[in-house]
């Protein structure tokens, strides 16, 4: 399979870097603010442009203020980008003129010997343009494309001269990696994990919470096979949140990192046990239907002669009853302890939530499991099974077709996936059972 072509954004903060990877993306990925620095880290995104299939990169803005605290990692992030990319697209502010954080920045590009597109942004009218843009030739990166990201002006001429620098593949030949959603509260430890599962400073890594307030896509590959890893801002309870703040908006991000998702890594934090939040975050992923690992991250740091695995586990069934078939891993970013427990783990469900059975094993465990208890007689009608067939994967999902489907309760659904669960192994997935009327069967 072929792999995509990478073009990186990059500029200092502030010059539209987020909103121009939006419009190229075709929806709204990154956090768009008028606070300089709301990108902290890398953020992807596929697009495709006259037959060109690439990622596109958004990150950081390059601050050369000492006094930025996250000013170090995020030039770090930056240069990661850079390295890595096939093609770059230098964003300025129009309006604002060349700056000397603009020159340093271009420093950083002609060492990285990679090609480089100059995108003039913020100009909305023709003699704005035609002010603006003699200044910027002496950067010396060559013709500077005038671009209005509100207006989608320009747009298409800077695009043409960035495929021009990358090559082209068959759509065909593209293979579309599964997702990994990586959640938790804030400070859990997301982004050491992500960090130390890539093998690599990926995303930025700090104490202070809340450091991650995108939903950052790394995309990579694992035993020959393509992922995208997603680093998620920390989610707090809701009345913690202020709505209309970019707290607000990375934490409505996380949440659709979910549902996105092909499989989430719920980390939990082993100094503070499994609260609530943890337990509402399990909520979503299981109601989402998505496979989850849980990784009890910390826990080198655990007292053990005080709690011991066996106890947190015990808390972690009591807790996520409602979801038992779970997994459960007990690691250490910070250490690497049984770091790679964490993908080996994720194929795993990944491939339960894909697994099938025939109809013919499906019919002999649930027709055994209802002889041995018929289900209760609801306003004097008992349903009456009579087949079972699954109808999709992902998650697993059956339909159960049966006289007086209606009188099913839901209890009774329970006993029956508890049964299939007994003769299949779908650990770390959830799986859906549905009631059909035998005369709502389609043929």
């Amino acid at each position: 399979m072929n792999k995509k072509s990478i073009v990186a954004v990059v500029g200092r903060p502030n010059v539209g870097k987020s909103t121009l990877f939006n419009k190229i993306a075709g929806r709204r990925i990154s956090i768009v603010e008028d606070t300089p620095g709301v990108t902290r880290d890398r953020i992807y995104a596929e697009c495709e442009w006259s037959g060109y299939y690439f990622n596109i990169v958004d990150t950081g803005g390059v601050d050369f203020d000492e006094k930025n605290a996250f000013g170090v990692h995020i030039k770090e992030q930056v240069q990661i980008a850079v390295d890595i990319a096939d093609a770059i697209i230098f964003v300025v502010d129009g309006m604002v003129g060349v700056t000397d954080n603009d020159e340093r920045v271009v420093k950083l590009l002609r060492s990285s010997k990679k090609p480089v597109v100059l995108c003039v942004n913020k100009l909305d009218n023709k003699t704005a343009e035609q002010n603006a843009l003699a200044e910027f030739y002496k950067l010396g990166l060559g013709q500077p494309f005038p671009v209005s990201c509100t207006q989608k002006n320009g747009l298409g001429d800077m695009l043409d001269a960035v495929v021009s620098h990358i090559k082209k593949i068959d759509a065909e030949s593209i293979l579309e990696p599964e997702r990994i959603a990586i959640v938790g509260k804030p400070n859990a430890g997301k982004s050491s994990i992500v960090n130390a599962i890539l093998g690599e400073k990926r995303v930025m890594v700090s104490d202070i919470a809340g450091t991650t307030r995108d939903a950052i896509d790394t995309p990579f590959n694992y035993n020959g096979k393509s992922y995208i890893l997603t680093d998620t801002a920390g989610i707090r309870r809701k009345r913690s949140v202020e709505i209309e703040t970019v707290e607000h908006y990375s934490v409505l991000r996380a949440i659709s990192a979910i549902k996105n998702s092909d499989v989430a890594v719920l980390v939990i934090d082993a100094t503070e046990g499994i609260t609530e939040q943890d337990v509402r975050l399990a909520g979503i992923i299981h109601e989402e239907g998505r496979p989850s690992v849980i990784a009890i991250n910390k826990w080198d740091i655990v007292e053990k002669d005080s709690y011991t695995q066996l106890d947190f586990q015990k808390n972690l069934m009591r807790d996520l009853a409602f979801m038992s078939y779970f997994k459960s891993i007990y690691i250490s970013a910070k250490t690497g302890k049984r770091i790679g427990e964490v993908m080996g783990t994720v194929t795993e469900v990944l491939a339960t939530a894909k697994k099938r059975i025939t109809t013919g094993q499906l019919n002999t465990v649930i027709l055994s499991a209802v002889g041995t208890t018929p289900p209760p007689m609801v306003a004097g009608r008992r349903p009456k099974f009579l087949y079972a067939t699954q109808v999709s994967t992902a998650p697993p999902t059956f339909v159960l077709f049966a006289k007086h489907a209606a009188s099913v309760q839901r209890q009774y659904l329970r006993y029956i996936e508890n049964t299939v669960r007994k003769s299949v192994d779908f650990a770390g997935t959830p799986i859906r059972i549905l009631v059909r009327d035998k005369e709502e069967e389609k043929v």
